[in-house]
Protein backbone atom coordinates (compact mmCIF):
# COMPACT_ATOMS: atom_id res chain seq x y z
CA UNK A 1 0.00 0.00 0.00
CA UNK A 2 1.19 3.53 -0.82
CA UNK A 3 2.20 5.18 2.46
CA UNK A 4 0.04 8.18 1.49
CA UNK A 5 -3.03 5.92 1.74
CA UNK A 6 -2.30 4.58 5.22
CA UNK A 7 -4.43 5.54 8.20
CA UNK A 8 -2.63 6.98 11.24
CA UNK A 9 -3.14 3.70 13.11
CA UNK A 10 -1.62 1.70 10.23
CA UNK A 11 1.38 4.02 10.03
CA UNK A 12 1.94 3.93 13.78
CA UNK A 13 1.86 0.14 13.70
CA UNK A 14 4.61 0.11 11.06
CA UNK A 15 6.76 2.47 13.13
CA UNK A 16 6.14 0.41 16.25
CA UNK A 17 7.31 -2.65 14.34
CA UNK A 18 10.57 -0.96 13.34
CA UNK A 19 10.14 1.14 10.18
CA UNK A 20 12.46 4.18 10.42
CA UNK A 21 11.76 6.83 7.75
CA UNK A 22 10.83 10.52 7.50
CA UNK A 23 7.05 10.93 7.38
CA UNK A 24 6.59 13.62 4.69
CA UNK A 25 3.93 12.30 2.32
CA UNK A 26 2.57 9.70 4.76
CA UNK A 27 -1.15 9.42 5.62
CA UNK A 28 -2.53 11.94 3.13
CA UNK A 29 -4.93 14.34 4.82
CA UNK A 30 -3.95 13.47 8.40
CA UNK A 31 -2.12 15.98 10.57
CA UNK A 32 1.48 15.44 11.64
CA UNK A 33 3.11 16.97 14.69
CA UNK A 34 6.46 17.54 16.39
CA UNK A 35 7.03 15.93 19.79
CA UNK A 36 8.92 17.42 22.70
CA UNK A 37 8.61 15.98 26.21
CA UNK A 38 10.13 17.78 29.20
CA UNK A 39 10.11 17.25 32.97
CA UNK A 40 7.04 18.50 34.84
CA UNK A 41 8.95 21.36 36.50
CA UNK A 42 9.65 22.79 33.04
CA UNK A 43 6.16 22.18 31.66
CA UNK A 44 4.64 25.57 32.47
CA UNK A 45 7.69 27.41 31.15
CA UNK A 46 7.60 25.49 27.87
CA UNK A 47 3.90 26.31 27.61
CA UNK A 48 4.76 29.99 28.12
CA UNK A 49 7.59 29.75 25.58
CA UNK A 50 5.21 28.25 23.02
CA UNK A 51 2.72 31.05 23.67
CA UNK A 52 5.39 33.70 23.14
CA UNK A 53 6.69 32.01 20.00
CA UNK A 54 3.48 30.71 18.51
CA UNK A 55 4.65 30.98 14.89
CA UNK A 56 7.45 28.48 15.52
CA UNK A 57 5.74 26.51 18.29
CA UNK A 58 2.03 26.28 17.46
CA UNK A 59 0.73 24.08 20.26
CA UNK A 60 -1.77 21.42 19.14
CA UNK A 61 -1.98 19.23 22.26
CA UNK A 62 -0.42 18.60 25.68
CA UNK A 63 -0.49 15.40 27.71
CA UNK A 64 -0.59 14.82 31.45
CA UNK A 65 2.73 14.18 33.22
CA UNK A 66 3.86 10.65 32.44
CA UNK A 67 1.19 10.12 29.77
CA UNK A 68 2.21 8.54 26.48
CA UNK A 69 -0.95 9.42 24.58
CA UNK A 70 -3.06 12.55 24.20
CA UNK A 71 -6.51 13.49 22.94
CA UNK A 72 -5.17 13.91 19.40
CA UNK A 73 -2.69 11.01 19.46
CA UNK A 74 -4.27 7.77 20.62
CA UNK A 75 -1.19 5.66 19.94
CA UNK A 76 1.88 5.30 22.15
CA UNK A 77 4.21 8.31 22.03
CA UNK A 78 7.06 6.08 23.24
CA UNK A 79 6.93 3.64 20.30
CA UNK A 80 4.70 4.95 17.50
CA UNK A 81 6.98 7.55 15.89
CA UNK A 82 9.67 6.41 13.46
CA UNK A 83 12.51 8.04 15.38
CA UNK A 84 13.40 9.82 18.63
CA UNK A 85 16.21 11.99 19.98
CA UNK A 86 17.22 11.93 23.64
CA UNK A 87 18.75 15.01 25.29
CA UNK A 88 20.76 15.26 28.50
CA UNK A 89 22.07 18.62 29.75
CA UNK A 90 21.18 20.16 26.41
CA UNK A 91 23.14 17.64 24.36
CA UNK A 92 21.66 15.11 21.95
CA UNK A 93 23.02 11.84 23.34
CA UNK A 94 21.12 9.16 21.39
CA UNK A 95 18.85 8.64 18.40
CA UNK A 96 16.46 5.81 19.22
CA UNK A 97 13.76 3.66 17.65
CA UNK A 98 11.64 3.79 20.79
CA UNK A 99 11.86 5.48 24.19
CA UNK A 100 10.01 3.03 26.42
CA UNK A 101 12.95 2.79 28.84
CA UNK A 102 13.71 6.51 28.67
CA UNK A 103 10.15 7.77 29.23
CA UNK A 104 9.82 9.06 32.79
CA UNK A 105 6.72 9.49 34.96
CA UNK A 106 7.38 13.23 35.20
CA UNK A 107 7.61 13.89 31.46
CA UNK A 108 4.98 16.19 29.94
CA UNK A 109 4.50 15.60 26.18
CA UNK A 110 3.84 18.56 23.90
CA UNK A 111 2.66 18.15 20.29
CA UNK A 112 3.65 21.10 18.09
CA UNK A 113 2.24 21.86 14.64
CA UNK A 114 4.15 20.79 11.52
CA UNK A 115 4.35 22.36 8.07
CA UNK A 116 3.83 18.93 6.49
CA UNK A 117 0.16 19.63 7.24
CA UNK A 118 -0.20 22.13 4.38
CA UNK A 119 1.98 20.34 1.82
CA UNK A 120 -0.98 18.55 0.23
CA UNK A 121 -2.70 21.93 -0.18
CA UNK A 122 0.45 23.30 -1.85
CA UNK A 123 0.48 20.37 -4.28
CA UNK A 124 -3.23 20.78 -5.01
CA UNK A 125 -2.54 24.45 -5.86
CA UNK A 126 0.20 23.44 -8.30
CA UNK A 127 3.13 24.35 -6.03
CA UNK A 128 5.86 21.67 -6.24
CA UNK A 129 7.35 20.31 -3.02
CA UNK A 130 10.90 19.25 -3.78
CA UNK A 131 11.57 16.88 -0.87
CA UNK A 132 8.38 14.98 -1.70
CA UNK A 133 9.52 14.70 -5.32
CA UNK A 134 12.85 13.30 -4.15
CA UNK A 135 11.49 11.14 -1.33
CA UNK A 136 13.82 12.81 1.19
CA UNK A 137 13.50 14.71 4.45
CA UNK A 138 12.75 18.45 4.38
CA UNK A 139 15.84 20.66 4.96
CA UNK A 140 15.83 22.58 8.25
CA UNK A 141 18.19 25.30 9.44
CA UNK A 142 19.06 27.11 12.65
CA UNK A 143 18.84 30.86 12.07
CA UNK A 144 20.32 33.95 13.69
CA UNK A 145 16.81 35.03 14.71
CA UNK A 146 16.35 34.67 18.48
CA UNK A 147 13.10 33.41 19.90
CA UNK A 148 11.40 35.45 22.60
CA UNK A 149 12.84 33.91 25.78
CA UNK A 150 11.39 32.89 29.11
CA UNK A 151 13.31 32.76 32.38
CA UNK A 152 15.38 29.70 31.47
CA UNK A 153 14.43 28.91 27.85
CA UNK A 154 16.03 30.72 24.95
CA UNK A 155 17.48 29.87 21.58
CA UNK A 156 17.26 30.34 17.82
CA UNK A 157 14.35 30.05 15.45
CA UNK A 158 14.59 26.97 13.22
CA UNK A 159 13.13 27.14 9.71
CA UNK A 160 12.26 24.63 7.03
CA UNK A 161 12.93 25.50 3.39
CA UNK A 162 11.09 24.71 0.17
CA UNK A 163 12.20 26.08 -3.21
CA UNK A 164 9.26 27.50 -5.16
CA UNK A 165 9.11 28.74 -8.78
CA UNK A 166 9.09 32.53 -8.77
CA UNK A 167 5.70 32.59 -10.51
CA UNK A 168 4.16 30.52 -7.68
CA UNK A 169 5.60 32.33 -4.65
CA UNK A 170 2.41 34.32 -4.03
CA UNK A 171 0.36 31.13 -4.32
CA UNK A 172 2.57 29.36 -1.78
CA UNK A 173 2.24 32.29 0.62
CA UNK A 174 -1.55 32.39 0.25
CA UNK A 175 -2.07 28.64 0.58
CA UNK A 176 0.19 28.10 3.60
CA UNK A 177 -1.19 31.25 5.20
CA UNK A 178 -4.54 29.50 5.51
CA UNK A 179 -2.95 27.17 8.10
CA UNK A 180 -1.87 29.52 10.92
CA UNK A 181 -1.91 26.78 13.58
CA UNK A 182 0.72 24.78 11.67
CA UNK A 183 3.19 27.64 11.05
CA UNK A 184 1.19 29.52 8.41
CA UNK A 185 2.89 31.64 5.76
CA UNK A 186 6.68 31.82 5.33
CA UNK A 187 8.67 33.93 7.77
CA UNK A 188 11.25 34.80 5.09
CA UNK A 189 11.50 34.76 1.30
CA UNK A 190 14.72 34.78 -0.67
CA UNK A 191 18.26 35.42 0.59
CA UNK A 192 19.17 32.78 3.21
CA UNK A 193 22.04 34.98 4.46
CA UNK A 194 19.46 37.33 5.96
CA UNK A 195 18.65 34.50 8.38
CA UNK A 196 22.30 33.69 9.02
CA UNK A 197 22.18 30.58 6.82
CA UNK A 198 25.55 30.31 5.10
CA UNK A 199 24.95 27.30 2.84
CA UNK A 200 21.59 25.81 1.83
CA UNK A 201 23.41 22.62 0.87
CA UNK A 202 24.27 22.01 4.53
CA UNK A 203 21.05 21.94 6.58
CA UNK A 204 21.29 21.49 10.34
CA UNK A 205 18.51 18.88 10.20
CA UNK A 206 17.05 16.87 7.33
CA UNK A 207 18.39 16.58 3.79
CA UNK A 208 19.50 19.23 1.28
CA UNK A 209 17.43 19.91 -1.82
CA UNK A 210 18.39 21.79 -4.97
CA UNK A 211 17.18 25.34 -5.59
CA UNK A 212 16.92 25.44 -9.37
CA UNK A 213 17.14 28.45 -11.72
CA UNK A 214 13.93 30.47 -11.58
CA UNK A 215 13.13 29.25 -8.05
CA UNK A 216 13.06 31.20 -4.80
CA UNK A 217 13.81 29.63 -1.39
CA UNK A 218 10.88 30.07 1.00
CA UNK A 219 11.44 29.61 4.72
CA UNK A 220 8.76 28.57 7.21
CA UNK A 221 9.04 28.58 11.00
CA UNK A 222 9.71 24.99 12.10
CA UNK A 223 8.54 22.87 15.02
CA UNK A 224 12.09 21.64 15.58
CA UNK A 225 12.66 25.04 17.23
CA UNK A 226 11.93 23.62 20.73
CA UNK A 227 14.73 21.09 20.29
CA UNK A 228 17.17 23.86 19.32
CA UNK A 229 16.02 25.73 22.43
CA UNK A 230 16.52 22.62 24.61
CA UNK A 231 20.10 22.50 23.36
CA UNK A 232 20.78 26.23 23.70
CA UNK A 233 19.29 26.30 27.21
CA UNK A 234 21.06 23.21 28.54
CA UNK A 235 17.84 21.50 29.66
CA UNK A 236 18.79 18.53 31.82
CA UNK A 237 16.46 15.95 30.22
CA UNK A 238 14.12 15.91 27.24
CA UNK A 239 12.84 13.62 24.51
CA UNK A 240 11.99 14.84 21.00
CA UNK A 241 11.17 13.27 17.68
CA UNK A 242 13.99 12.74 15.22
CA UNK A 243 13.53 15.78 12.95
CA UNK A 244 11.22 14.94 10.06
CA UNK A 245 10.05 11.72 11.78
CA UNK A 246 6.72 12.95 13.07
CA UNK A 247 3.80 11.94 15.24
CA UNK A 248 0.80 11.26 12.99
CA UNK A 249 -2.34 12.44 14.74
CA UNK A 250 -5.96 11.28 14.67
CA UNK A 251 -7.15 14.58 13.23
CA UNK A 252 -7.52 15.82 9.67
CA UNK A 253 -5.41 18.59 8.12
CA UNK A 254 -8.55 20.57 7.30
CA UNK A 255 -9.16 21.13 11.00
CA UNK A 256 -6.30 23.64 10.89
CA UNK A 257 -7.38 25.42 7.71
CA UNK A 258 -9.03 28.82 8.00
CA UNK A 259 -10.78 30.80 5.26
Amino acid sequence: MDVADLTPAQARRRFREGERVPTAGWCRGWTQANLIAVPRQLGYELLLFAHRNARACPLLDVGEPGAWSTGLFTGDLRTDLPGYRLYRDGRPVADLGDVVEEWREDLVPFLIGCSFTFERALLDAGVPVRHLELGTNVPMYRTNVPCEPTTTLSGPLVVSMRPVPETLVETAIEVSGRYPLVHGAPVHIGDPAALGIADLARPDFGDPVEVRPGEVPLFWACGVTPQAVIMASGVDYAIGHLPGHMAILDVRDERYRVG
